[in-house]
């Protein structure tokens, strides 16, 4: 029998590898620390953490109400001051999880448009190359394809920002406009 793997063709396979391997990249820069606060906050993150919670608060109220001499009596200020101090640590750990993960995050997005340009570069080629032939072929009418034609322009990285900024925003002040043309990624 065949592995789900096997069954893929060369170029699937191909892609398969490239994600893991960006995937185990990434794991490598990853502290000891990092991991273990990870692991910690995803332990944190189930359903029996919540019982858990519950059943604390739960036999530290009846026992501190069933003795005759309460270690905490009400209105529990032991319990309260722990269950302070651990949703603070646990806030801290979940930040520090979601700024390793935020920054992975930007890394992909980053690899992302940098493909994506790629890819626009290369299907702007193929079309160029195309109704180049389309052209060229004699048995192929000549005719004028507007579409086809602004297809083989290649797309302004920067103007299309400047069009999604001036959509969203609305219409930018000539000095803001400006200033953001000058630079050259095109970036505020």
């Amino acid at each position: 029998m065949r592995t789900p793997q096997e069954e893929l063709s060369e170029h699937v396979a191909h892609t398969i590898q490239t994600v893991a391997s960006l995937r185990s990249r990434a794991q490598e820069g990853v502290s000891r620390h990092q991991r273990a606060v990870e692991l910690f906050t995803a332990a944190l993150g189930r359903p029996r953490t919540l019982y858990a919670i519950l059943l604390v608060v739960v036999a530290w109220t009846g026992l501190n109400l069933a003795l005759p001499a309460p270690i905490d009596p009400p209105p529990f200020f032991w319990l309260q001051g722990s269950f302070g101090l651990a949703a603070m640590l646990t806030a801290t750990l979940i930040l520090i999880t979601q700024n390793r993960q935020t920054q992975e995050a930007e890394q992909r997005s980053q690899l992302d448009l940098q493909i994506n340009l790629v890819a626009e570069q290369k299907i702007t080629k193929v079309i160029e190359l195309l109704e180049e032939l389309r052209r060229d072929l004699p048995t192929v009418r000549d005719r004028v394809d507007a579409k086809a034609d602004a297809m083989t322009q290649a797309v302004d990285a920067t103007a299309v920002l400047a069009a999604l900024e001036e959509t969203i925003d609305g219409p930018r002040p000539p000095s803001v406009a400006a200033s953001s043309a000058e630079t050259p990624t095109g970036r505020r």
